[in-house]
C-alpha cells in the first residue's frame, strides 16, 4: 500500500486525510476528511499506526522527513516522558541539536514528539531542521571570537557552498561535537541559548508552537544522513526558572511490535 499525497489532502487506501504545509518542510495532517472505518479521535494509533497502514505511514515520513499530527487524543501506555534539567544558569543536553538515541549502536528510525491535552500550555518550542542545515546554521552562527580559528574557518569553506559540496556526512557529527563544546566553552547559559536561536533562524527551523493533541514525528535515522532531521528543546526568549510549561511525551513507533 502507498500513500497519495495531493495539494490539500492524503489517501492511504480507504483512509483520507486534510494536509496542510504551514512550513517551508513537513507536512501537517489536520484530520481525517473520509474513511470507510469507524471515526476515531485518535487516528494515529486507530489508523495511521495499524499493522495495514504503518509502513506506509513510515514511508511517509521518510519522504517528507516531518509528518505533524494535530489534534490527536491518545494515552498510549508507550508514551514516556520527556525529561532533562536546565535552569537559568545551565543548559540541559536537550537544548543542544541531537539525533535521539545518538549514544547506542543503532539509532530508532522514527522519533516521536508529543504535546498531550493537559492543563498548562507548552510555551517552549521545539526546534527541527535537516541535519546538513543544523550544521551549515551552527557554523555561521558562531561569535566573531573564534574567526580566526583554523579550524573553524576550514569548516567554514568546506560547508559554504552547496550541500552536494559539504564534507562526507559520517564527518558531520564530528563536526557538530566541537561546534557544541566551542560554544558550551566560550558562551554563558544565555548567551548559547541566543547563539541556538540565531541557529533556528539560519536553518529555518520548524519552531511552530505547540498545540495540545499534536504528535510530531521526524526521519530519525536514514542511511543517507542528508534525509535525517535533528531536533532541540528551544527557548524562544531568555530562561524564566519560575516559569510554568507542559510537559511532552516521546516514543520510537517503528521499534514497537
Amino acid at each position: 500500500m502507498s500513500v497519495t499525497v495531493l495539494d490539500n489532502a492524503i489517501s492511504l487506501g480507504s483512509l483520507s486525510f486534510a494536509i496542510s504545509r504551514p512550513h517551508s518542510f513537513g507536512l501537517v495532517i489536520d484530520g481525517v476528511v473520509e474513511t470507510n472505518s469507524k471515526d476515531s479521535s485518535d487516528y494515529l494509533h486507530d489508523l495511521l499506526l495499524t499493522p495495514l497502514h504503518r509502513e506506509a505511514f513510515f514511508a511517509l515520513i521518510e519522504r517528507e522527513r516531518l509528518v505533524i499530527c494535530k489534534n490527536v487524543h491518545s494515552n498510549a501506555a508507550t508514551y514516556r516522558k520527556v525529561r532533562g534539567k536546565s535552569s537559568a544558569v545551565k543548559l540541559s543536553q536537550a537544548e543542544y541539536y541531537h539525533h535521539d538515541g545518538c549514544s547506542s549502536p543503532s539509532k530508532p528510525r522514527i522519533v516521536e514528539i508529543r504535546c498531550p491535552h493537559q492543563a498548562v500550555a507548552r510555551n517552549i518550542a521545539t526546534a527541527i531542521s535537516p541535519f546538513p542545515a543544523v550544521i551549515r546554521a551552527m557554523i555561521m552562527a558562531l561569535p566573531e571570537s573564534s574567526h580566526n580559528d583554523s579550524e573553524i574557518q576550514s569548516y567554514r569553506e568546506a560547508f559554504s557552498g552547496p550541500e552536494s559540496s559539504y564534507p562526507c556526512p559520517t564527518t558531520w557529527d564530528a563536526v557538530q561535537g566541537k561546534l557544541t563544546r566551542l560554544v558550551r566553552r566560550e558562551l554563558d547559559a544565555e548567551a548559547c541559548r541566543s547563539y541556538f536561536r540565531r541557529v533556528d533562524q539560519l536553518a529555518d527551523a520548524y519552531v511552530l508552537p505547540w498545540e495540545m493533541g499534536e504528535s510530531r514525528l521526524m526521519l530519525n535515522d536514514h542511511a543517507d544522513l542528508r534525509q535525517t532531521m535533528q531536533h532541540r528543546r528551544a527557548y524562544q526568549k531568555p530562561r524564566d526558572s519560575i516559569e510554568q510549561n507542559g510537559s511532552l511525551v516521546k516514543r520510537w513507533p517503528a521499534e514497537e511490535t
